[in-house]
């Protein structure tokens, strides 16, 4: 599945809730079905830069698609970054580094978000892409 597929699966989800109190109660279930990150890699250089919740991402290239595992201490910060996951996990790097990310203003994400989430949500986005990137000049 594309990126831009997984982002029209997430906006179409998103749009069967009526409010945003159901839709943070979907991301926390996202969050609680994300796989978790092996406890080697829940350390202090894969922390998020950013983040007021301590979130925790490890990247490894398998067979040219990067593959992204997490965690957070955070129950919507996993549900957020549980969602990033999904869309750009098992993706080529150059896909990753040029996805259009309207999805998460499709979906209302950003707009509620507490300010400190959103600059998180920006953060995490940054780190996922700059493993791409690091990724992509080897």
């Amino acid at each position: 599945m594309t990126i831009r597929e997984t982002q029209e699966e997430i906006i179409d989800e998103f749009s069967m809730f009526e409010d945003w109190m159901q839709r943070y109660e979907y991301i926390i279930e996202l969050g609680k079905s994300l796989p978790l990150i092996d406890a080697k890699y829940q350390v202090e250089e894969n922390l998020i830069k950013g983040c007021q919740s301590q979130v925790w991402l490890h990247a490894e290239n398998v067979d040219g698609k990067v593959t992204f595992t997490a965690n957070s201490d955070a129950i919507l910060t996993k549900g957020i970054i549980a969602i990033l996951i999904r869309v750009f996990s098992n993706q080529k790097p150059a896909d990753i580094l040029e996805a259009d990310l309207t999805f998460i203003d499709e979906i209302g994400l950003k707009e509620h978000l507490s300010p400190t989430r959103a600059n998180g949500l920006v953060s995490m986005i940054k780190q996922i892409r700059m493993y791409a990137l690091a990724f992509q000049a080897k």
